[in-house]
């Protein structure tokens, strides 16, 4: 699995927190928050993949480019950030050594708690 960095994804992230479109949630409340299938299917079908990929901080290009396993690393919920997703998505990249994915998050909840 050659996982990289969605820097668009990133960006996107980034400028939605800066708006204040955050949720300040619990470290374990993502399994409770996180879009169901049905919801990422009804987005998809709305929006298209490229909006859809702007919503995980993780892409595998050797995936085909409009299936769900292209993208990982969700960090909310179709229209805002959730702290929780932040924080279990960075755990998640350092545990599978996504380096660059677990550092850019830490830097992500950084600016979402104000440090």
């Amino acid at each position: 699995m050659s996982v990289r960095l969605n820097k668009k994804a990133l960006e996107h992230a980034r400028k939605l927190v800066e708006q204040g479109k955050v949720v300040h949630d619990q470290r374990d409340d993502w399994s409770e928050h996180a879009p169901s299938a049905d919801d990422e299917n009804r987005y998809i079908e709305k929006n298209g993949w490229d909006d859809y990929a702007l919503w995980h901080l993780g892409e595998d290009p050797d995936k085909s480019e409009e299936t769900k396993g292209r993208f990982s690393f969700p960090y909310g919920d179709f229209t805002k950030v959730h702290r929780c997703a932040v924080i279990s998505l960075e755990s998640r990249a350092s545990q599978n050594d996504h380096d660059d994915i677990a550092r850019e998050t830490k830097r992500l909840l950084e600016l979402i708690d104000g440090e």
